[in-house]
């Protein structure tokens, strides 16, 4: 249905619908995929903030076994200067020296006794950590094997689906080209504005598809003589009549069994 080409009113409506028929195929798809996509970002996002976590520990554990070698290293250098304080206080000329070497020895084992208190302190500390790590190594293998599992999930829907999902959107862009922009619009509009998607609806035993309010008989009169289009006053959505429905679902079908 060109758009320069003059047309029908029921030539819109079938194309109207045969459009409604392809983007609720396409929401199909879409909602047999379901929440898939977004659990599996979410599985990555957690799998790569359990990485980082366990990196930063792993290199804390680094920082704690070089603060150990550093106090480790003051110890040995507190006995060096103990054994020289101890080997000089032999040789003094008198008690002011002699003390004054006493407690430079004794500050020295004080050093020790710290330096010895604050290892102790680290090792708790890297004790505590590996148990962190040990818990986050297997938090994380078991996200990772769960992320696996809903790629796979994943993928094998979009195996599945990705080649009559494109298909569909290429034919409803398609459609779209050659129905009129303001109807394009409204249609678009309905869409966004209902819960299940459906802007053109069938009549259905005497109510609008998708609202379920009953239609006069007199615009059921005039909407199955296809002469204008006609919304439902409730739900705003373009009616058509239930024979032109079954004629274009028809139709779609033998296009829906192609394409798949």
């Amino acid at each position: 249905m060109a758009k320069n080409k003059e047309v029908t009113v029921e030539e819109r409506l079938r194309a109207l619908y045969d459009l409604q028929l392809i983007d609720s195929r396409i929401d199909e798809i879409r909602n047999v995929r379901g929440e898939l996509p977004l659990e599996v970002r979410d599985l990555e996002d957690e799998v790569a903030g359990l990485n980082i976590r366990l990196e930063k520990l792993v290199s804390s554990l680094e920082v704690i076994d070089n603060d150990i070698a550093s106090r480790k290293n003051l110890i040995e250098e507190a006995k060096a200067l103990i054994k020289k304080y101890t080997e000089q206080q032999k040789n003094v000329r008198n008690n002011r020296e002699y003390n004054s070497l006493t407690k430079e020895v004794e500050f020295q084992e004080l050093e020790i006794q710290l330096a010895e208190k604050h290892i102790k302190e680290f090792k708790a500390q890297i004790e505590q950590k590996k148990e962190v790590i040990a818990e986050t190594k297997e938090r994380l293998k078991e996200r990772e094997t769960h992320l696996k599992h809903k790629k796979s999930e994943l993928n094998d829907i979009l195996a599945e689906t990705e080649k009559e999902e494109k298909a569909l959107i290429q034919k409803s862009e398609d459609y779209k080209n050659e129905i009129e922009e303001r109807l394009v619009s409204a249609y678009t509009r309905i869409r966004q504005n209902v819960k299940n998607g459906l802007a053109v609806v069938p009549i259905e035993r005497g109510a609008s598809g998708g609202s379920f309010f009953t239609i006069p008989p007199q615009i059921q009169v005039e909407i199955a003589a296809r002469k204008k289009i006609i919304t439902d006053e409730h739900s705003g959505r373009i009616l058509v009549d239930a024979q032109l429905a079954e004629e274009q679902k028809e139709k779609m079908e033998k296009l829906f069994a192609k394409i798949s």
